[in-house]
């Protein structure tokens, strides 16, 4: 069940509203210190919102003040509200909500903010690391973001309150993350096509690539395949393209190296399609890639830089929806 947040911040009102799996239990406010407004206390075993400044009537300006201040009331040196999910984990994914009202760099700063204030116990700061790793990182969360991760990253790789088998875990999840930006060039690699013939990604002469990284035998992967293969969008992208232009290549790559098994689904793949597999193993070797799960896509444009990264078919579509 995907998790859903509502935010609506007017000039003198903040109404959120969240929906969970997690629970269904919503965050409070709690009416303000007459004698100082300004005042905001740790309430112990729950979990409220900042009180946002009257003052504030610029709904981005307020919107920035909630991130810096959205923790203010949690109690971080309370391990108990770690076996609370339905208070810490749902207040958690809110958060993670609200980050995309506002620029990135207040991004950045907030989530840095956040761990630091987890600090104050240790227990509490591996809960929280493992908090933003399971919704920011994880292939399975509707919430990826590996650009509000990298700050997380960042702070973590180095920090005296966790393990070194923790680090290196999270250092290798900088390496990878660090890999392939949305706005860089692409990591370049060798693909054997059914022919044996081999060719390198930048040889691609296309507007537009779509990169699928697949596995034979993928029950997800297949159905992913149908899915693009019926897609209206990519259909009309597919449809410009001509002797003299590429519109749009779908590239479906296997990483394995096993010729066998990589020829066993040559015939559910669409003939428009360049069908091909890693044959020198170099993606995995050299971790070009960083593929969670399969299927992992990628859309590349003419000069191989990333548009959309580990993305979804939905995301695709809309960007060829409106080409």
């Amino acid at each position: 069940m995907k998790h859903i947040l509502s935010i609506i911040i007017l000039a003198g009102t903040m109404l959120i509203v969240g929906f969970s799996c997690l629970s269904s239990k919503k965050a409070r406010t709690e009416a303000p210190d007459e004698k100082n407004p300004q005042v905001q206390t740790i309430v112990p075993d729950t979990f409220i919102l900042p009180r946002i400044p009257e003052i504030m009537k610029d709904p981005e300006e307020r919107a920035k003040y909630l991130v810096m201040h959205y923790w203010d009331r949690f109690d971080f040196a309370d391990r108990n509200l770690i076996q609370r999910p339905e208070i810490t984990e749902q207040a958690f994914v809110d958060y993670i909500n609200i980050l995309g009202y506002v620029p990135k760099e207040n991004v950045d700063v907030s989530v840095v903010y956040t761990l630091q204030k987890a600090e104050i116990d240790t227990m509490m700061y591996v809960h929280f690391t493992e908090l933003f790793e399971k919704y920011l990182y994880d292939p399975n969360s509707p919430f990826r973001n590996e650009e509000y991760y990298l700050p997380v990253l960042q702070e973590v790789v180095s920090s005296p309150l966790l393990t070194e088998e923790r680090r290196s875990r999270y250092g290798f999840q900088q390496e990878m993350s660090r890999q392939n930006r949305v706005g860089e060039s692409a990591n370049d690699f060798t693909y054997t096509v059914s022919a044996g013939q081999s060719f390198r990604l930048y040889d691609l002469k296309s507007e537009y690539t779509l990169l699928m990284f697949t596995n034979p035998g993928c029950s997800t992967c297949a159905a992913v395949t149908e899915r693009l293969r019926e897609s209206k969008e990519l259909k009309d992208a597919l449809a410009l393209n001509s002797p003299t232009r590429t519109m749009l290549t779908i590239l479906a790559l296997s990483p394995d190296s096993d010729p066998e098994e990589w020829k066993a689904p040559l015939s559910e793949i669409p003939a428009q399609w360049v069908y091909a597999y890693d044959k020198s193993g170099e993606i995995t070797k050299k971790r070009l890639y960083d593929i969670k799960a399969f299927p992992t896509l990628y859309l590349l444009n003419k000069d191989k830089k990333v548009i959309l990264k580990d993305t979804s078919i939905e995301a695709i579509e809309s960007f060829f929806s409106v080409r």
